[in-house]
């Protein structure tokens, strides 16, 4: 890691990650840790942050990163760096290519190539977690992420929920971590130009049409007012105060 360059800017970042790490309870003695390397500059900082953490801190954990290719989305990464990068950091590197079937049926139709995408993605890192033996996974999933979803969530779904630090999966008896939940994306920004990280071949073609820049686009005017905005709507997510929401009575039969 080139702290020379910007040691204050380094070292914060890695004491937010260190932070997320004891208020969350997100790594444990013993864990062997899968990161989803997708090669963008989140998952670049992810593994390097994981990595430094791995060799200087208690508890004691290992890592592997793995780089899931679909073959039928023109979304490209450089393999040969990431490969190179796994190793400078001694971080052991799985390349996975696969692709998924496209829609034959009605519901399935309604779905956006996004879905199909990230579940595909998904489905292959758990495979992955598996047969190396691990019992996380890491993604890079930064804190702009996690709010835009809570909005995302709230406007489209009708939900309070978002992205958390930590989620245990028992359909597939994994656990989900993600290690940079306090730090902003332009924190981020800032550590790949410290690094010099590339930026990916191909990036989504569907990423510019997606809600989440809706959402993007809303937070900035939402900025305008209290440019405080992301750090109050993730104080908020940690404040719910259940007594001031609406609390359906149960009722044996409906009010006519």
């Amino acid at each position: 890691m080139q702290k020379n360059k910007a040691p204050h800017t380094l070292l914060k970042i890695e004491q937010k990650v260190k932070k997320a790490i004891y208020e969350y309870g997100l790594i444990e003695d013993g864990d062997k840790i899968l990161i989803g390397l997708s090669g963008g500059k989140d998952s670049l900082a992810l593994t390097e942050m994981l990595a430094h953490q791995r060799n200087i801190t208690v508890p004691k954990f290992s890592i592997v990163a793995a780089h899931i290719e679909l073959e039928n989305v023109p979304y490209k990464s450089d393999i040969e760096y990431l490969s190179d990068f796994c190793h400078k950091n001694d971080v052991e590197f799985h390349h996975i290519s696969t692709k998924f079937a496209p829609a034959n049926d009605k519901k399935k139709d309604e779905k956006t190539p996004c879905f199909f995408c990230s579940w595909s993605r998904r489905k292959a890192l758990f495979d992955t977690a598996k047969q190396l033996g691990c019992n996380k996974i890491a993604l890079g999933h930064h804190q702009d992420d996690i709010v835009e979803t809570m909005l995302l969530n709230l406007i489209f779904q009708s939900s309070i929920s978002t992205m958390p630090p930590k989620l245990k999966m028992s359909k597939f008896d994994m656990t989900i971590i993600r290690p940079l939940c306090l730090i902003s994306e332009q924190e981020l920004i800032t550590m790949q130009t410290i690094c010099n990280y590339p930026k990916q071949i191909k990036t989504c073609p569907f990423e510019k049409n997606s809600k989440r820049n809706d959402i993007k686009e809303l937070l900035k005017q939402m900025g305008t007012l209290n440019p405080n905005v992301r750090q109050s709507v993730w104080g908020a997510m940690q404040k719910i105060q259940n007594e001031y929401l609406p609390q359906k009575v149960n009722r044996p039969h409906q009010f006519d």
